[in-house]
């Protein structure tokens, strides 16, 4: 996968140029850390730069998360318009599932959900899109069992289009009292890697599910094997880990589990995501969902790029210690999961091995610090 060539960049996503930025903000996010400490709260630097941050207040060991859901909302707004149903409250949970999954990754439980909807027009608000959307956000919400606290509904004309929405959130959530977080400190050679299935695209990869709807016959209504369109399947709602974390969490399983990461952005390299000179090996690798496969072929992506791209079908990763990989899998699959024991953390250079697909993504290729 040569820099500069990816069909994600040709689609208008740069993660070289977005990471570098992530970088350049790093030290200044550093210097500030210690701000809180005269008021009783400590930063936890080794998370900064994970999917959720850490900080302790009177004993209570708290997370935090901001995150954005990206263009998925321009998916169903075309879909729609093109004849489609309305998919807003599936963009509700898409959104909810983004922020709490991310939580999840931390070993923390949600308890209070924000809500940002920036639009471009008054008009956004007409019919039920709206009204779907809350629904969304609310069922969510209750599903991950956090209270929705309010948010901030700008109109932003000149920025976003009037038909257009901007759409993220925040939430706080707490490592459950006597347990550990999971920080990628505790990660250690003979881990085993879970996979947890995801539900299709996620929240990730929809600039590149639009160029390649743009050179369909019949757009968003192509249809797929499946008998679903295009779009139907693109917008199916994304899947929440917060289930399967309580479930662990309020077992002893959860204190075997030391690592977890949410793969979205960047795919199956964000197996590396830890900031640890350690190798990821993967020996088997979950079934690709069908919309997944019909994007990375309209879009003429070769498996290296589409594993560095999609989820490729596994939307959550735990890392258990050595012995334990498969009772958390049968924990998650009880669940209603479906979970597979991987591959293994092994000692070694940074990187991420792909044995069934030849496959092998170096560090360089994943700098987020």
């Amino acid at each position: 996968m040569s820099e500069g060539s990816s069909a994600y960049e040709r689609a208008g996503v740069d993660y070289g140029v977005l990471d570098a930025a992530k970088r350049r903000s790093l030290a200044a996010v550093l210097s500030s850390l210690g701000a809180p400490s005269p008021r009783g709260a400590r930063v936890e630097p080794a998370s900064v730069g994970e999917p959720a941050q850490l900080f302790e207040v009177d004993g209570l060991v708290l997370a935090t998360v901001l995150e954005c859901l990206g263009t998925k909302s321009e998916i169903a707004r075309s879909f729609e318009e093109a004849g489609g149903a309305s998919s807003w409250a599936a963009i509700g949970r898409d959104s909810v599932a983004a922020i709490v999954n991310d939580l999840a990754c931390a070993g923390a439980l949600p308890l209070v959900v924000s809500a940002y909807l920036a639009t471009g027009s008054s008009s956004w608000y007409a019919g039920e899109r709206h009204a779907y959307f809350v629904e969304g956000w609310r069922a969510a919400c209750a599903e991950a069992g956090a209270a929705w606290v309010g948010g901030e509904s700008p109109m932003l004309a000149g920025i976003v289009s009037p038909a257009g929405a901007d759409i993220a959130g925040s939430a706080i959530g707490r490592v459950p009292a006597g347990t550990t977080p999971w920080a990628g400190e505790r990660l250690e050679a003979g881990d085993e890697i879970v996979l947890v299935a995801s539900s299709g695209l996620h929240a990730n990869g929809a600039s590149l599910a639009r160029a390649v709807a743009g050179g369909l016959e019949r757009g968003w209504s192509e249809p797929l094997k499946s008998g679903r369109s295009f779009g139907e399947a693109v917008l199916e709602a994304s899947r929440s880990y917060v289930a399967l974390v309580a479930g662990l969490r309020s077992s002893e399983l959860g204190e075997a589990v030391h690592y977890a990461s949410h793969v979205t952005g960047h795919g199956l390299r964000k197996l590396m995501r830890a900031d640890r000179r350690l190798t990821y090996r993967l020996t088997a690798l979950q079934e690709v969902p069908e919309v997944l496969g019909f994007i990375a072929e309209h879009a003429g992506l070769p498996a290296e790029e589409a594993y560095a791209t999609f989820n490729m079908g596994s939307g959550f990763a735990l890392f258990a210690r050595a012995g334990a990989g498969e009772a958390v899998a049968a924990l998650g699959a009880e669940a209603g999961y479906e979970t597979l024991v991987a591959g293994r953390v092994e000692e070694g250079e940074r990187r991420v091995v792909l044995e069934p697909l030849g496959v092998t993504y170096s560090s360089h290729q994943l700098e987020l610090r």
